[in-house]
């Protein structure tokens, strides 16, 4: 999709909304790619050289401009992560909007008030989560006709997948149980966004994904995602001998069993050497705690998403993970340096009595599309 001219000989406005770090990665790599241009001046931050670097081969930036505007969350260790993509999004000249969206029963009031003369003057919207009822609710509030989808993660395969059949927007973790009262009362507003994000004679809908996506639906249009951005800005990085473990939030989503998970952690680092374990920004102090005391490994909490920590280094040579968005983002970031990605597998007997019904299939999935890893068998227990 590329990205149109605005009206009187004016740039056309894009409006991306993002929630998490990931989200603002990729709306970064989506702008790289389309080459659109900052709608402030350039503002150079203490970086790493490499940091600094002109994208290879990119072009005059397109009669576009971007303003990123940040729905912050009340998570310390997200928001930290956002606050420093947002950096990195202003060093690229993109104006950035904090939002204090969830300070207060007031605030939702107070965002949605002060973004909808925007919303309505933008011609594009790009968005990271689809089923944020946040972001649906501004869905309805614009007039864009062009929509974009950025990755989120593995979320990103099941949302193009229930817009291909039609389907209520619902997260893949949450899917087979019964709809709340909150599901209910907000049921009209999602499907409202469900209706703007299918493509039609008046709108376009473009998902820009490195995840694989099996069922695409019609009039949509998907764009790979492979990190140039990343490549161009970060490294390569110094890589040590032994191995990294990557943390996933599954016992926070209520799928996985914390004791299980912690017993697969503790066999896997041993089996492979690993000394290091990445924490996901969402996993809870007591559980990083429990990790350290009961296995020995250093506990890291990135201030970057993964891919960038990976891409600056230092890094293992060998990276575990447990199903998730890394096993196929990684291989990306870091195509060329000779670093392993390698997934170990959910044990059925690990997933909670209140996990989705769904929830073996998706993780097994996830790990089975992912390509350029190495697939390894659960860990056995001690």
């Amino acid at each position: 999709m590329s990205p149109r001219a605005g009206q009187a000989g004016h740039p056309a406005h894009t409006l991306a909304f993002v929630e998490s770090p990931v989200q603002l990665l990729n709306v970064l790599e989506w702008a790289h790619l389309h080459g659109l241009r900052g709608a402030a001046e350039p503002v150079r931050l203490s970086l790493p050289a490499q940091a600094r670097r002109s994208p290879a081969g990119a072009g005059q930036p397109a009669d576009s401009e971007l303003t990123v505007v940040v729905l912050s969350p009340t998570d310390p260790m997200t928001r930290g992560q956002l606050r420093r993509m947002a950096d990195l999004a202003r060093d690229e000249g993109y104006r950035v909007r904090w939002e204090e969206a969830r300070g207060g029963t007031t605030a939702p009031f107070h965002t949605i008030g002060g973004l909808a003369g925007a919303l309505r003057r933008a011609d594009r919207i790009v968005m990271g989560d689809p089923f944020s009822r946040y972001v649906q609710l501004l869905l309805t509030i614009t007039r864009a006709r062009d929509l974009v989808v950025v990755d989120d993660g593995t979320a990103t395969m099941e949302f193009v997948a229930q817009l291909a059949r039609g389907e209520r927007l619902v997260r893949w973790h949450r899917k087979g149980g019964r709809p709340g009262a909150r599901d209910l009362l907000f049921a009209p507003v999602s499907s409202s966004a469900r209706r703007r994000l299918t493509p039609s004679a008046r709108r376009r809908v473009e998902v820009f994904s490195s995840m694989p996506v099996t069922e695409t639906p019609e009039g949509v249009t998907v764009t790979a995602n492979d990190f140039a951005w990343t490549r161009a800005r970060f490294g390569p990085p110094r890589i040590t001998k032994g191995a990294d473990l990557v943390g996933t939030s599954l016992v926070e989503t209520g799928v996985v069993d914390g004791d299980r998970y912690l017993e697969a952690v503790h066999n896997l680092a041993r089996a492979h050497g690993a000394t290091r374990y990445f924490a996901h920004r969402r996993e809870s102090t007591d559980k990083l705690h429990r990790l350290a005391t009961q296995t020995g490994l250093e506990i890291v909490r990135p201030d970057l998403p993964l891919e960038l920590i990976a891409r600056r280094g230092p890094i293992g040579r060998t990276i575990l993970s447990f199903p998730s968005t890394v096993v196929h983002t990684l291989p990306l970031a870091l195509a060329g340096t000779g670093v392993r990605v390698a997934v170990c597998d959910i044990d059925p007997t690990w997933l909670t009595e209140t996990a989705s019904p769904r929830a073996q299939g998706f993780l097994s999935g996830v790990t089975g599309t992912a390509r350029d890893v190495h697939r390894l068998a659960a860990v056995a227990p001690a």
